[in-house]
C-alpha cells in the first residue's frame, strides 16, 4: 500500500499570502484524506498536483477556526463538482469533535446551501480533561441526535476507556483512531496505523533445505 503526505498549510490563527492555515492530505489508494481543513484549504488544493474531487474523509483535530473554517466552502465546492449520476454518488466522511456537525449543518442552513452528496459526520464526545477546566463547553445537548438535513448522518463515538482511543476507520489495510490531546479546547490527534502485512516465503522449500 503506498501513502504520501501533502502539506497544504502549516501556518496558525490567520492565513497569509504565502502560508495557508492547516491542512495536509494523506493520498492512499486513490483517495485523499484531509487533516484539518483551514481558511484558504481550497486554493491550496488548487495549487497542488492533488484533486479535490478525490477526498473522502475529512479529520477536524478541534474548533479552532484557523482549523476547520474552511470547511463549509470546500463541501459546497466538492458539492458542485460531485458525479451528477445518482446511482453513483459520492460519499464523505467528516471526523471531529462534538459540535462539528452543528456547525456543518447552520452553515449550510444559513447560507441557503445544499449538498448534493451523501455524508456522515462522526463526533467524538470529549472529556473534561482535555483543556483547562474553565474553558470546558458543554455540549451534551448535541450528543443528543434531533435528525439531521436530508443526505446526512451523524455518528457519536464516546472514548474507549480499555483502548484508551476512538476507533474512527478499519479495513483490510489499515486502523484509524484518535486520541485526546490537551490543549486550549478539547483536541484529537490522529493515529494511521498500516495493519501487519503476512510475509510471502515458500514453506516447501525452507524444509526442503532443512
Amino acid at each position: 500500500m503506498s501513502m504520501d503526505i501533502t502539506f497544504l498549510g502549516t501556518g496558525s490563527a490567520y492565513p497569509s499570502p504565502s502560508r495557508g492555515a492547516s491542512a495536509l492530505v494523506l493520498r492512499r489508494e486513490g483517495e485523499c484524506w484531509l487533516f484539518d481543513c483551514g481558511e484558504g484549504t481550497q486554493t491550496q488544493l488548487m495549487r497542488s498536483h492533488l484533486r479535490a474531487g478525490r477526498i473522502t474523509k475529512i479529520f477536524i483535530t478541534h474548533l479552532h477556526g484557523d482549523h476547520f473554517f474552511g470547511l463549509p466552502g470546500l463541501l459546497c465546492t466538492l458539492s458542485l463538482q460531485s458525479n451528477p449520476d445518482p446511482t453513483k454518488p459520492p460519499k464523505i466522511d467528516v471526523y471531529g469533535p462534538l459540535g462539528l456537525g452543528n456547525f456543518i449543518w447552520r452553515s449550510m442552513e444559513l447560507s441557503h446551501s445544499q449538498l448534493l452528496f451523501p455524508y456522515c459526520v462522526h463526533e467524538l464526545v470529549p472529556t473534561r480533561d482535555q483543556c483547562p477546566a474553565e474553558e470546558f463547553k458543554e455540549f451534551s445537548d448535541l450528543d443528543k441526535d434531533e435528525g439531521s438535513p436530508q443526505g446526512a448522518q451523524r455518528r457519536i463515538l464516546h472514548l474507549d476507556p480499555a483502548e484508551n482511543s476512538y476507533l474512527l476507520v478499519e479495513d483490510e489495510q489499515l486502523v484509524v483512531k484518535a486520541f485526546r490531546l490537551f490543549h486550549r479546547i478539547p483536541s484529537f490527534g490522529f493515529v494511521v496505523e498500516e495493519k501487519p502485512r503476512p510475509g510471502k516465503l515458500n514453506v516447501q522449500k525452507l524444509k526442503d533445505l532443512g
